[in-house]
This record gives structure tokens, C-alpha cells and sequence, in this order.
């Protein structure tokens, strides 16, 4: 296993291959199934331990962890210039910034 392990894991029921499966975010190629969870989540955080000491071996750039990432809060997202007039009519009706109204929707969904 890793020393420092702070990949992102997750572990879920594959219908498909009536087994459990377990996803790295940070190697999304990477998946191991096993008949058990916690059998799930070692398989894939060993595959990634193997897959990292190989991209070391061979100078490859290794994925850094979403949970060590640093993120600055902002991101840009492009869409139909009738669907900006639009955001920025409800925005402007309801005395909040653009900004606003598009985080507010956002976490919403979230």
C-alpha cells in the first residue's frame, strides 16, 4: 500500500458483474471487483499502490489527490447567450449578482 494514501475511493454494487467494485477518482481506468466490500476497497487501493510505483519507475507524472488539491473557487462555464440574458434578467429581478443566483443554484443541486 501507499505510505500516504489520500486518493479518493469508492466502492460500489456492480450489477453487471454481480459483484462489488472499487473506483480510485484519481485513476478512473483503474477498478477491482471482489464478493465483499471491504475486499473491494483493498483490491483497488493495492491496484493504485502498483500503478503509482510503476509511473515512479518509469518518470510518469502521478495524479495528485483530489483531497490535497488546492482550488481557487473559481471555474468558467460557458452557455448560449440567450440562456446568460436570461440568468442575468432573474438575477437582476431578485437584487443578487449573477455569481450569486449561479452558486446559489448550484448548491442546490448539489
Amino acid at each position: 500500500m501507499l505510505k500516504n494514501d489520500y486518493y479518493t475511493y469508492r466502492v460500489t454494487w456492480s450489477v453487471e458483474d454481480n459483484e462489488y467494485v472499487g473506483l480510485c477518482s484519481e485513476f478512473p481506468s483503474l477498478s477491482w471487483l471482489a464478493a465483499d466490500q471491504d475486499s473491494a476497497l483493498s483490491g483497488i487501493r493495492q491496484l493504485v499502490a502498483e500503478a503509482v510505483e510503476d509511473m515512479q519507475l518509469n518518470n510518469e507524472e502521478i495524479p495528485e489527490p483530489i483531497a490535497t488539491k488546492k482550488f481557487s473557487g473559481h471555474f468558467m462555464v460557458r452557455i448560449p447567450p440567450e440562456l446568460h440574458r436570461e440568468l442575468v434578467l432573474q438575477a437582476t429581478e431578485s437584487g443578487i449578482s449573477l455569481n450569486r443566483l449561479a452558486c446559489d443554484r448550484l448548491c442546490r443541486s448539489h
